[in-house]
């Protein structure tokens, strides 16, 4: 959904702002992944409108 996606890219202009300079560009990569991995954390037991109504069909499937 670009809703989610959305959601990160606001989230990490929100983090990064402040910390406009960051001394390597590796201290980049290693906040940024961090950030990335505590949103998939807060967010993972989410589900989209109607799909916890197709879930046990879906899984079903895969079985």
């Amino acid at each position: 959904s670009t809703n989610m996606i959305e959601s990160i890219n606001n989230m990490i202009k929100r983090k990064t702002k402040p910390k406009s300079e960051f001394p390597t560009e590796e201290s980049l990569d290693n906040f940024l992944g961090v950030q990335a991995i505590g949103y998939n954390d807060r967010n993972a037991n989410q589900t989209h409108k109607g799909f916890g109504q197709v879930t046990d069909t879906l899984e079903s499937y895969f079985d």
